[in-house]
Parts: C-alpha cells; structure tokens; sequence
C-alpha cells in the first residue's frame, strides 16, 4: 500500500488530524510510525507524544526512549531511508509528496498483530514492524518495530565515499 503525506506532522494534534490516525488499516499505524519519527531530531518531547497514541494501550516504556535516543543519535538518515526518492547518494534526502510504500507480511493476522515490511534504501533487506489489532476500535497499534536498524551511511558521511 502507498501512504502519502503532504506534510508530515509536528506534534499530536497535526498527527490527529491526518486522515491515517484512524488506524483501521496497519498500514497506516506503519508509515505514521514513520512519519512521526521524522521530527525527533526537531522535538523528542513531541515525537514521544505522538508515539504514544502509535502505541495505544502499551504506551512508551523508558527503555523504548532510550532505545529511540541510541538509534536516532546520529540523525534522521535512517527514518528518512523509508521514504520514496531516497539513496544514499543523495543523502536520504526524500521526494515530495513524502511517500512510503507498505507491504503486509502475511495475508492474515496472526493472534491480532500483523507484521508491515518496509524498503530502506540504505539497506539490502526489507525492515519490519509488528503491529497489534484492538477489535473494540478497529485499530493497529505499534507493538515493536525493527525498522532503526543501521544502514549504508549518507554520501556525506561516508569516509570511503
């Protein structure tokens, strides 16, 4: 599934408002994941907010911060790899409308969580995210995600470039 984002949300309620903060489809709870992402580096106390709706009933556990500060110390290269138009070549630097294409890891949940693959382009595999289905709202929330895994460097940061 292809997600489009005109303009990628700074805080909960530009989040909310998005047409994806249903969360009826997983796909949607995947590139929102991302999304959301893409402004830590500008206001982590924001992206915290905003993951905490992502995560519905589990919430944002101190381990997942510290886990996010590890991974997003060097920068937004490697959330920016998932968007469409990206390489390293040209930094991660996305095409607009930003864009992120899904795709589902099965054809069916298995016990309510699904796994969503995505394409980094810094990357020679697909990375993936699992997420959980709450039947009461018919929403997909993030469970785990293996998507801030680390990938070629930008051609600015690359020594042996």
């Amino acid at each position: 599934m292809t997600i489009t984002f005109d303009k990628l949300p700074g805080n909960l309620e530009e989040l909310m408002a998005l047409p994806y903060a249903s969360l009826s489809e997983p796909e949607y709870s995947a590139a929102l994941f991302v999304a959301v992402m893409m402004n830590y580096t500008a206001d982590k106390e924001e992206t915290y907010r905003m993951l905490e709706f992502l995560k519905g009933p589990y919430g944002l556990s101190p381990y997942e911060k510290s886990f996010l500060a590890d991974r997003m110390a060097d920068g937004s290269h490697v959330v920016r790899s998932f968007f469409k138009g990206t390489s390293p070549d040209n930094d991660y630097t996305p095409s607009m409308p930003y864009t992120v294409e899904t795709e589902r890891g099965f054809d069916s949940e298995i016990d309510g969580r699904m796994k969503i693959f995505m394409t980094s382009s810094g990357a020679d595999s697909k990375r993936h995210i699992l997420l959980r289905h709450k039947p009461s709202t018919n929403q997909w929330f993030v469970e785990d995600q293996m998507l801030l895994a680390m990938i070629r460097p930008p051609k600015s940061d690359d020594p042996w470039a």
